[in-house]
């Protein structure tokens, strides 16, 4: 009898779990069971191990193979067990010392031939080893995202050239540093033109991280704005990098590091496609955005079931999606931006509107109340004057690269004080980090009765006007600061004149 134990990961959404594989040899007919809750594509890893050993000079036991994959009540899918179920079945049959396999863990499929092929996760999986204190070992074309784990990660090509280096005890390949990949080719806030009162609401949003609506007439520049939220923001933190490329690298998709996310959906997308689905559930463009910013253009023409689905993890900071037998929390932790017309054709408020009243009160309505009651600015844009297009009056405006360095001061002065961002203080928090005097409670009492705003508005307009007095360097909320918060609150969709 031989028993040997090799340790790999599986994929729960976004979360590397430990699995550990249990290969035993005994004598008797032939045979190789596979056992631990594992789907068809896992069973089929029997045949390409096999053909693997043999193609990279190994002999397949013909014993009785039990191969179990622990813990058995995690579903596995997927290629990504075969390195770890072939070196435990080398290790159990004596072809490959046990103990040189060591404190690791591998990942990888692998191919007819012997080589490796790069799965899904491997930068989760790199982080999840050494919270163990192991190291991991995965193919070589997986190395980018496994070294952004800031871990000593191992790389192979093959499992022959694998093996070699075990039982020769030789140092394994490392995986070379990851290099940050910031640039300042982005768009600049300085080709917008005119538009002063929306860059001057982008930049509260950037700086407080608030979330934004513009509506206006088509062409009046609602999308060119939104494209330059995300430049405005201040560099990923090493550890937000990580966060962000776990994400990508769980579904095997790559993302520049030390860039912040803009992910922009088309208004058809499905409800899977933008919250997330599917079994094995799978992130949606709301986790992909985590980190950074969501544009929705055309919301409005987005379906109100699927907007109303946004609800949830504008608060939560997190998406639950749960399936018959699994329940995965996604990471949801973004900045959302919408941009819409007000009516169908676009051009409610002037001559050139077509629509009627009805048509107009049925378009505006598909965005819900209680949707709109999350965005902390809600700006409206008019059109761009001929004359500040032919006199060039943007040249005097402050660049993206300004700006951003005073959404990073703001920002600062946030974190030293309380420890969050504005838009993250509850309403037990706000009294004791941003006091309002009698005088602007009873200014912002009048308003929000005058307009029928609710609770969560008062604290979104209170939460803006800190982030104005963090912008302007003001210790204290003042009259000024309250009053243009109220202003960026009531330009509500539907209110063009």
């Amino acid at each position: 009898m031989a028993v040997a134990t090799v340790f790999t990961r599986a994929m729960r959404g976004i979360t590397a779990e430990s699995v550990s594989v249990e290969v035993h040899l005994t004598n008797g007919l032939p045979n190789f069971c596979l056992v631990g809750l594992p789907e068809m594509a896992v069973k089929e890893s029997r045949e390409r191990v096999r053909s693997a050993l043999k193609n990279s000079g190994f002999e397949f036991p013909v014993k009785r193979i039990t191969v179990n994959l622990a813990p058995a009540d995690l579903p596995k899918q997927g290629g990504r067990y075969d390195l770890a179920i072939a070196l435990g079945i080398l290790a159990a049959s004596q072809q490959l010392p046990p103990h040189a396999i060591g404190n690791r863990e591998y990942l990888g499929e692998l191919a007819l031939d012997g080589s490796l092929r790069v799965v899904n996760g491997t930068l989760a999986a790199a982080i999840a080893a050494r919270s163990c204190g192991r190291t991991l070992v995965c193919p070589s074309q997986a190395h980018e995202p496994a070294s952004l784990s800031a871990n000593e990660v191992f790389h192979a090509s093959s499992l022959r050239s694998l093996c070699d280096q075990i039982a020769l005890q030789q140092p394994l390949t490392p995986c070379p540093e990851a290099v940050n990949e910031y640039t300042e080719d982005q768009p600049d806030l300085r080709d917008v033109i005119g538009q002063r009162d929306a860059k001057y609401a982008l930049t509260l949003a950037a700086a407080g991280r608030h979330h934004l609506l513009f509506h206006g007439i088509p062409g009046a520049g609602k999308s060119m704005l939104a494209k330059r939220l995300a430049p405005l923001l201040p560099e990923c933190t090493l550890a937000e990098s990580l966060e962000i490329q776990s994400v990508y690298s769980a579904v095997a998709k790559t993302h520049p590091f030390g860039i912040r996310p803009y992910r922009a959906p088309h208004h058809s997308a499905s409800a899977a496609a933008l919250i997330g689905g599917g079994n094995p559930p799978q992130p949606g463009e709301i986790t992909f955005a985590h980190g950074g910013v969501l544009f929705l253009d055309e919301l409005a023409e987005f379906p109100r079931h699927i907007l109303d689905h946004l609800r949830e993890p504008l608060e939560n900071r997190q998406i639950q999606i749960s399936r018959s037998g699994s329940r995965v929390n996604f990471p949801a932790n973004f900045q959302l931006i919408g941009a819409t017309n007000p009516c169908p054709c676009g051009y409610f408020g002037t001559s050139s509107c077509r629509c009627s009243k009805a048509q107009v009160d049925r378009y505006q309505s598909r965005l819900s109340g209680p949707l709109l009651d999350r965005f902390d600015l809600l700006i409206e844009l008019k059109p761009v004057a001929m004359s500040q297009w032919i006199n060039g009056e943007n040249s005097a405006q402050p660049s993206t690269e300004e700006v951003r360095n005073r959404v990073a001061i703001a920002r600062a002065r946030q974190l030293n004080r309380q420890g969050c961002y504005n838009s993250d203080l509850n309403s037990a928090q706000l009294p004791e980090y941003a006091p309002l005097t009698l005088t602007l409670k009873q200014q912002l009492a009048k308003v929000c009765e005058q307009r029928g705003w609710s609770m969560r508005a008062w604290d979104r307009v209170h939460r803006l006007a800190l982030t104005i007095a963090d912008f302007h360097e003001s210790e204290q909320i003042e009259l000024k600061h309250l009053m243009q918060a109220i202003h960026f609150r009531s330009a509500s969709f539907g209110q063009s004149n």
